[in-house]
């Protein structure tokens, strides 16, 4: 079964910066696209930001220019740096990986940006 793990979450001052980690593991072929979601009390899971395995990436506006997604194909993981944080970037951050057709997530990693 697949499996996915996050790491690099925790509490931040405006201004900071975190690095989350991802890693995948399992029965594991290959790996199509990788992302990162976030949800914030009351609101929607929204995508944050995604990369194909050529290295094609898209960002939501709210992070461009502040958030970098990168993989490691080798090593079957994802990070998202997040540089310049703001409160408003307070969220559960979700790793989300699809496999043949099949999204898989991992179990959430809280965010929390004071100011």
């Amino acid at each position: 079964q697949v499996q996915l793990v996050e790491s690099g979450g925790g509490l931040v001052q405006a201004g900071g910066s975190l690095r989350l980690s991802c890693a995948a593991s399992g029965s594991i072929f290959s790996i199509g696209v990788m992302g990162w979601y976030r949800q914030a009390p009351g609101k929607q899971r929204e995508l944050v930001a995604a990369i194909v395995s050529g290295g094609i990436t898209n960002y939501a506006d709210s992070v461009k220019g502040r958030f970098t997604i990168s993989r490691d194909n080798a090593k079957k993981m994802v990070y998202l740096r997040m540089n310049s944080l703001k409160p408003e970037d307070t969220a559960v951050y979700y790793c989300n990986v699809y496999i043949l057709a099949k999204g898989y997530w991992g179990q959430g990693n809280q965010v929390t940006v004071s100011s």
